[in-house]
């Protein structure tokens, strides 16, 4: 356990600059999403499961979901199709 709490505690840094310096909207999107499987095993590893399931669900799987769907609204929009 010594070990992997500052192993996850550097993936959860690694990931959260890799959502900032990804420029492509939809990669940052999977980077969102990765960032959010980071850091739901982050709080596992801290013995919050409550946290860690919530963040599973809204950081993981909701939030990024919503961002797509809005992603491919604005490109359709922009194109000239109706959503």
């Amino acid at each position: 356990m010594t070990i992997l709490l500052p192993l996850l505690l550097l993936f959860a840094a690694i990931s959260g600059t890799a959502v900032v310096l990804v420029r492509d909207p939809n990669r940052q999107v999977f980077a969102i999403a990765a960032n959010g499987l980071v850091l739901t095993i982050l709080f596992d590893a801290l013995q919050a499961p409550d946290v860690a399931l919530s963040e599973l669900a809204v950081g993981t799987a909701a939030v990024p979901l919503l961002f797509l769907v809005a992603l491919m609204a604005v490109r359709a929009n922009a194109s000239g199709e109706e959503p």
